[in-house]
């Protein structure tokens, strides 16, 4: 069932076009990527189906009754309720039809309606109904959905009183996406959620979109989660879209295949462009093939001419050159504790060697870009110490793009720390990472997320460290512009220390993992798919060792429990062989006395049948008391 339809949609601000022609279709339980550059419009799509923005021209189609749920890139919860409260507030008709469900209940023990069999039976079956749809409805198990999403979301029962507004801009985008996937409307559209989730947070929402009841409409830059999520890839380029099935990796591939085969076409029409003018020309003014010639001209102007196709769209042009080398030993960190009033993360330890690429990473909140602000001299450690090398040079990226001034222009950003440049230089480089013309001299303040990852990034080329120190790099980065950082940091000949959320550029540019935790570090010597392996296998030893403990511990309760059934066993045992061996002598004896009597006596067949049970009982009498003095014993 086709859920949504975008057909020939336009979009423009001002004069500038951002989205000519759309077409889109969104089915039951789609899972959709929008991918393109930074500025390619795929925000203002997703507002435009969201119904926050307007279109000037084509139409959106939408089935009858279909939810539509739309968040925003970094959109924060506002609220003044506690977290408990405002996942609550989503299953407020739930929560309506309960306290039906208990109104009735009452009275249906009321008197009055005891005695009227018609109207208990009347109330009976409205109650019936209104319990099996609660039931059908989620509403014996909305409060687990919720502990579920907060749990997958990192909030746990202790943060649960604690009041939104009290929460960081990560936690209440965080919660904010939360709400969004408990309230599951028909169609879930998200942009960039990827972003303030920590690598285990994402792995987690991979799984929950994945089942998803609904289709799911996503922006995001995190190679990685697309991959794992999408089956359908819109790309957005030059204010086209174009669709292809499959994940990222399969659209990355059928893009790279579509251009080829779009060339080669291209090629062979130029080609036979080329020979029909070459036979025109040579033919046109000779009497005996102008008519041939002419033909072939009517052929030529009737050509549906194919026009080149475009190319990739211009891409940052990016690498870090180093003045000098350091020395073999770059850092050492002893028992080092950080953090602000209270330490998030103590006991620290580790050393950094040149040429190595090290990569932190760790839950959100435990202390990475603390940790990194600490070893470039933005904040003191608690306690402990680190030392660096000789001869290193410190190149530092703040995910926050803090030492950028908003009042300057772009260019002034590069004047006033190289102010020997020339301004031809300065464009130059600017230039490399996408600021060409007017762009130079905008402020700061107005460039996008991206814009000012990329011009911190042209601040740190040029200053040409042997170390780079790098928060969260790719933030704000379009997936080309991540390739183009990932080729730069792989061939950069210095040393690296970063933390990053995105698994994909983790595994391509790290040679080292060191996972942070609130009592240390433990090191990974590896890329991030070898991390993850080793991590298996320790959470694995550690399950198998855990379920030992608990056997351990177990196994002497049970055999004491089995002593004691066997124990039981015995002695029942006992009193049914005392009781039978009881019986047996009195027969016995009984026997014996008959024997006695003259009648008994006189009579051989009867005297002798009883003598021979007799015998029998004796031997029998025997078996029973060595079963009896085995158990006895």
């Amino acid at each position: 069932m086709i859920l949504l339809q975008v057909n020939q949609l336009s979009k423009s601000f001002g004069v500038e076009p951002i989205l000519e022609n759309i077409k889109l279709e969104v089915q039951e339980r789609d899972r959709i990527a929008l991918v393109g550059r930074n500025g390619a419009g795929k925000s203002t799509l997703l507002k435009v189906i969201a119904g926050e923005y307007s279109y000037d021209t084509g139409e959106i189609m939408k089935s009858k009754d279909v939810r539509i749920g739309y968040l925003a890139q970094d959109s924060g919860l506002e609220s003044n309720e506690t977290i408990w409260q405002e996942m609550l507030s989503v299953f407020e008709g739930l929560q309506e039809q309960e306290r039906k469900l208990r109104q009735m209940e009452i009275e249906m023990g009321a008197e009055h309606i005891l005695n009227d069999p018609v109207a208990y039976e009347r109330l009976l079956k409205t109650y019936d109904q209104a319990q099996h749809d609660f039931k059908d409805e989620g509403g014996y198990q909305y409060e687990a959905n919720i502990r579920s999403v907060l749990h997958g979301m990192r909030f746990y029962p202790d943060d649960y009183s604690r009041r939104i507004q009290t929460l960081s801009g990560g936690q209440r985008t965080r919660l904010a996406l939360a709400k969004m996937l408990l309230q599951a409307p028909d169609l879930l559209i998200l942009d960039e959620p990827t972003n303030h989730l920590d690598i285990d947070t994402l792995s987690w929402l991979e799984s929950y979109l994945s089942g998803y009841r609904g289709a799911v409409l996503i922006v995001s830059h995190d190679r990685y989660f697309l991959d794992q999520v999408v089956s359908v890839v819109y790309e957005l380029s030059r204010n086209q879209c174009r669709k292809f099935t499959g994940n990222y990796t399969k659209y990355l591939e059928q893009k790279a295949a579509l251009y080829e085969q779009e060339m080669k076409q291209f090629e062979q029409q130029q080609e036979e462009i080329a020979k029909m003018q070459d036979f025109i020309q040579r033919n046109i003014a000779r009497a005996t093939t102008t008519k041939r010639a002419q033909s072939v001209r009517k052929r030529l102007e009737k050509v549906d001419r194919i026009d080149r196709p475009d190319g990739e769209e211009r891409s940052t042009v990016l690498s870090f050159p180093i003045e000098k080398q350091s020395g073999n030993d770059v850092l050492q960190v002893s028992d080092l504790a950080i953090g602000y009033s209270e330490p998030v993360s103590t006991h620290i330890t580790f050393r950094l060697q040149r040429g190595e690429s090290l990569a932190l990473v760790g839950p959100n909140g435990i202390g990475k870009s603390t940790l990194l602000k600490v070893l470039v001299g933005r904040l003191a450690p608690l306690f402990g110490e680190f030392r660096f090398g000789t001869g290193v040079s410190i190149g530092y990226y703040d995910q926050e793009q803090a030492e950028l001034n908003d009042r300057n222009r772009v260019i002034d950003e590069i004047w006033n720390e190289w102010p020997l440049m020339r301004e031809q230089e300065v464009r130059s480089v600017l230039g490399q990472f996408l600021f060409s013309g007017d762009d130079v001299f905008k402020l700061v303040h107005e460039l996008s997320g991206g814009e000012r990852g990329r011009l911190a990034l042209a601040k740190l080329k040029l200053r040409k460290t042997n170390v780079l120190v790098l928060d969260e790099p790719t933030n704000h980065l379009d997936l080309d512009s991540k390739m183009v950082l990932e080729n730069a940091l792989v061939d950069y000949e210095g040393t690296l220390l970063f933390v990053s959320h995105d698994r994909y550029f983790i595994d391509r540019v790290a040679t080292r993992v060191i996972e942070m935790s609130a009592n240390g570090v433990t090191d990974y010597l590896g890329d991030y798919s070898y991390y993850l392996e080793k991590k298996a296998e320790q959470e694995e030893i550690a399950r198998l060792e855990a379920e030992e403990a608990k056997l351990a511990k177990i196994m002497p309760q049970k055999i004491d429990k089995e002593a004691q059934k066997e124990e039981k066993r015995r002695k029942q045992e006992l009193e049914r062989l005392e009781q039978q061996i009881g019986q047996f002598e009195a027969r016995s004896a009984e026997i014996e006395q008959l024997l006695c009597e003259p009648e008994i006596f006189n009579d051989i067949p009867k005297a002798t049948a009883l003598s021979a049970e007799r015998d029998q009982l004796e031997h029998d009498l025997l078996v029973l008391m060595e079963q009896w003095e085995q158990l006895e014993q």
